[in-house]
């Protein structure tokens, strides 16, 4: 069983509302029974596979607990009993992806810095594990991912993974930390949607 420490109940926190922004795409686009289970599956987890496979973490963390399944199970019937008062929450997809890429931000930075690596490698190891499942949800169902949009995305888990590793340096606690760089991402994120920030790319 997992120790339930801050970063554990980040790491569950961030496989059930990825899982949830996962299922609320399943049905928005009508995907069958299976296919839901499938991108809740690999919205929740596929940014940390990715991470602990490239770190050496392995075998990565959802396959040494039965918790992570039970978890990402749970988002099914949670949208499905209730998709009709989420569909009435017009952001409420946004709000779920936006809480996710926080909270897997710093829990790639931390467990990355755990294992030794260059705190800029561990930066990069934060947004990976932030956006990756995204990436794949998106794929998937068909979309264009999010991050390759002009949508202030990678860059919000950008910030909040730099926001960590600085604090990091400073006589604060882990715990504080966590919840600055958390609310560094989030806060960027709904700022960018209040005030239509972008980050175009257009060559000449």
């Amino acid at each position: 069983m997992l120790d339930w420490n801050l970063i554990n109940f980040i790491d569950i926190s961030g496989t059930f509302v990825f899982a949830v922004s996962g299922v609320m795409v399943g049905i928005k686009k009508q995907f069958d029974f299976f296919g839901v289970i499938i991108l809740a599956f690999v919205t929740a987890i596929g940014g940390g596979t990715l991470r602990d496979i490239l770190i050496g973490s392995t075998p990565v963390s959802w396959m040494k607990n039965e918790i992570y399944g039970l978890v990402i199970l749970s988002a099914v019937p949670v949208c499905y009993f209730f998709s009709a008062q989420l569909r009435k929450v017009r952001r409420t997809f946004f709000l779920f992806d936006t809480v996710g890429i926080g909270l897997f931000t710093v829990l790639g930075v931390e467990k990355s810095l755990d294992f030794g690596l260059h705190p800029l490698i561990a930066v990069m190891m934060g947004v990976v594990s932030a956006v990756f499942g995204g990436i794949l949800r998106d794929v998937l169902s068909n979309d264009v991912p999010l991050v390759f949009r002009k949508e202030v995305y990678a860059f919000a888990c950008l910030a909040g993974a730099l926001a960590y590793l600085g604090l990091s340096y400073l006589p604060i606690s882990t715990v504080l930390n966590e919840i600055i760089a958390i609310s560094v991402v989030i806060s960027i994120r709904l700022l960018s949607l209040w005030y239509k920030w972008s980050i175009p790319f257009n060559p000449r």
